[in-house]
């Protein structure tokens, strides 16, 4: 229908060819005007055969019913499905499609090489590979993106050694989705590792993350299906189970090794979060202080909190939208929504403090301190909020700096620090673009050997530092500067 050749579905029960749901969704269409209409009489078990269910992905050789809305390993009891795998093979090592492979090879190649930029007068390649939609994904790849270009994070992961998941009889076949597979058989952090290998080599225009958006689906089941979801959700749910499997071991690396390899991130002042401190608390752990302080006997209480991320509010003030016959008032800054973070808050009636001397709840004020600052700052900017019946979107710009955010003044013990260590650069933008959650796109910027790019699935662009500025940011990454004369300050 639309002659795309990405992503082709066939039809097991008509051999019909359509493009899959990570493309336009024809071969959906396809089961969907097959359906026979409900009515009052029971169907038969030849009406039942008739309706196109089940197709087979032509790349990958994965079964899919769209019944199950999910990936299947049943077969035939003479195993057909398996026959025509082998007969896609069969086609796929043809003199026609090697020819096919061929011309494909060179296309890729040119669009490769057109990919050039001038950088101090010499040429060079733009290696940058973007990630492909898997069907309303962009919130991942904006998140791996954003992640692959923390350099001291990603070269974590790129350095440790490849698993080989199956052994004996199994070891070496491809692997095909299946219900069967267990969470024992699946590793995060291995997909993890090999999607950041993929990323940056300029091998290749575009990476498809079908393994490791498998495996999140078996892991995560609040990510299952094709539905838009929320970037920041799936990025700390990314995080806590990265977190969680390198605790525990995976798959023939040994809890020991991983936890030791963590210890030289972190030699001292560990943030743990669940258990042990691995990289992903060693790179992201910071530990707030909250306080809280009864009105009525003046008691004081405090705890420390460990964090990966810091949810901050856009101050009401801000979030009125103006008329073109309005003045502008003062603009939204970084820093306005990290006052607002920080400073003393009066708890409302439906938050009242149980005040352990007065025995029964008070009410409070409460104030937060950042007791230790984490190697990556990631901020996430709240912008969007429950009312009664839906759920609304700030759209509100926040100016941030892109050098040298001072986060000293928001220290317990600022004396403590050294001039350089409370510093941080902007390396990684995550940019929500539409009105809804449920809707939208996602895209981020981020910043590789000091050039800018901008992230949109399979398309990267070299952009540049106006540009980002300019972008209404929902989740951004600051990395603790390195200690250089001269810091410029926010």
């Amino acid at each position: 229908v639309c002659r795309s050749n990405k992503s082709p579905w066939v039809c097991l029960t008509c051999s019909s060819v359509h493009c899959g749901r990570y493309v336009n969704g024809h071969a959906k269409k396809h089961y969907e005007d097959a359906q026979i209409p409900m009515t009052n009489h029971k169907k038969t078990e030849k009406q039942e055969k008739v309706q196109h269910t089940v197709c087979m992905d032509c790349s990958s050789y994965s079964t899919y019913c769209y019944r199950c809305d999910d990936f299947v390993v049943n077969d035939t009891k003479l195993g057909l499905v398996q026959k025509v795998r082998e007969h896609l093979q069969n086609l796929e090592n043809s003199a026609f499609t090697s020819d096919r492979h061929r011309k494909r090879k060179l296309l890729e190649n040119s669009s490769l090489n057109s990919k050039l930029l001038k950088v101090n007068g010499s040429t060079t390649a733009l290696c940058a590979t973007g990630l492909r939609n898997l069907g309303n994904t962009c919130f991942m790849n904006a998140i791996l993106q954003s992640l692959s270009n923390i350099q001291q994070f990603c070269c974590y992961f790129k350095e440790l050694p490849a698993v080989e998941l199956r052994n004996g009889k199994t070891a070496g076949r491809r692997t095909y989705h299946t219900r069967s597979q267990g969470d024992n058989n699946v590793s995060l952090v291995e997909e993890f590792r090999k999607t950041l290998c993929a990323l940056w080599q300029g091998s290749q225009t575009a990476f498809s993350p079908e393994s490791l958006f498998y495996v999140v689906w078996k892991i995560m089941p609040n990510f299952r299906g094709y539905q838009q979801q929320d970037a920041h959700e799936f990025m700390r749910y990314l995080l806590d189970h990265l977190h969680l499997e390198l605790q525990g071991g995976f798959n023939g690396v040994s809890r020991s090794v991983i936890l030791q390899e963590s210890s030289n991130l972190s030699a001292s002042n560990k943030c743990c979060i669940n258990g042990a401190s691995t990289v992903v608390t060693a790179i992201f752990g910071g530990i707030l202080q909250n306080e809280v302080n009864c009105l009525i006997c003046g008691t004081e209480s405090r705890k420390f909190d460990p964090f990966l991320d810091l949810s901050l509010d856009i101050p009401s003030q801000f979030r009125n939208k103006r008329t073109k016959n309005q003045e502008s008032g003062p603009m939204c800054t970084l820093r306005d929504c990290l006052r607002s973070f920080t400073d003393l808050e009066e708890l409302d009636e439906t938050e009242l403090y149980m005040c352990h001397k007065c025995k029964k709840k008070q009410k409070s004020t409460k104030k937060f301190w950042i007791q230790k600052l984490p190697k990556v700052l990631c901020l996430h900017l709240k912008r969007f909020h429950w009312t009664a019946y839906l759920r609304n979107k700030v759209d509100t710009y926040v100016e941030f700096p892109l050098r040298g955010l001072d986060m000293k003044c928001y220290l317990l013990e600022p004396e403590n620090s050294g001039p350089e260590s409370c510093l941080y650069d902007l390396v990684a933008v995550v940019v929500h673009h539409g009105s809804g959650v449920g809707s939208g796109h996602y895209t981020a910027y981020a910043a590789h050997e000091g050039r800018w790019f901008h992230f949109n699935d399979s398309t990267v662009t070299l952009t540049d530092e106006e540009t980002v500025g300019k972008a209404k940011a929902y989740i951004l990454f600051y990395v603790e500067r390195q200690a250089k004369p001269g810091a410029e300050k926010l």
